[in-house]
């Protein structure tokens, strides 16, 4: 009996996502593999990963691109699909990928990804359509080695898919703290690896900026409270990021 044609992969990486990874998962049946690279959770997210059939690998952190270019090693598809556990692929999205695979012209797909704040779906506010490239040829595309903000690298001809993945990173304004802290700590490092010059004062103008972009230029105030709320947050991640990067310049004085 010959081997199993695998033809999508599904990756997704977990630490504590009790909360998302069955949803996840259950959203990714369509898929011929599922592999979730756990980086050490304490709750029960690899228990419920593996009850609900994916094929689960332990691997330590070491940022979001190198944790996503390990799982990216673990599929066997022609094709991968990368999400991430707080996110979901609706049937119609699902049906419009099995459809694109078939293509042999295309080599990666983006598509508009559909996120909500405190409970509420953001229509502005930078966060729609926000176009993420999910979808590649197995060998034809990997991840950039970013700590945070990791990007897909597709070395071929890109198109875009029209139905939304949806997103719910921030459901509790407290996720919205913690997820600030996480990521300015990580965008503070690449800040310091990368040599540009960070002061005291970049910290207030960038994240000064960053509210007027959010809940101005990209009209997050047309998304009510949530979008004040979001830009908000936006600064703070941003002062912090760039006061992190300038605090431990401070200390290597």
């Amino acid at each position: 009996m010959g081997a199993l044609l695998i033809l999508l992969s599904a990756i997704v990486i977990t630490k504590n996502e009790e909360t998302n990874i069955v949803a996840c998962l259950d959203s990714l049946a369509f898929c011929d593999e599922r592999i979730v690279v756990d980086s050490g959770s304490n709750d029960d997210t690899v228990r419920l990963a593996q009850l609900k059939g994916a094929r689960v690998a332990n691997h330590d952190w070491q940022g979001f691109g190198a944790q996503k270019n390990f799982a990216l090693a673990l599929a066997k598809g022609d094709w991968v699909l990368s999400i991430d556990a707080d996110e979901q692929v609706s049937p119609q999205l699902a049906a419009l990928i099995k459809k694109a695979i078939g293509d042999g012209s295309i080599d990666g797909y983006e598509m508009p990804r559909r996120s909500s704040f405190c409970g509420r779906q953001m229509r502005h506010s930078g966060w729609y359509p926000d176009y993420v490239l999910r979808l590649f040829r197995r060998g034809k595309a990997r991840f950039s080695d970013n700590l945070v903000h990791e990007r897909v690298i597709c070395d071929g001809r890109v198109a875009r898919l029209a139905e939304p993945l949806s997103h719910q990173p921030v459901e509790k304004l407290e996720d919205a703290v913690s997820r600030m802290d996480r990521y300015s700590t990580a965008g503070a490092k690449m800040l310091l690896d990368s040599g540009k010059p960070v002061s005291f004062m970049s910290g207030i103008l960038h994240g000064l900026w960053a509210f007027l972009r959010t809940y101005v230029l990209r009209a997050g105030f047309l998304d009510g409270h949530a979008g004040f709320l979001l830009a908000v947050a936006n600064a703070e991640g941003t002062y912090y990021r760039y006061m992190k990067a300038w605090l431990d310049k401070q200390r290597q004085k």
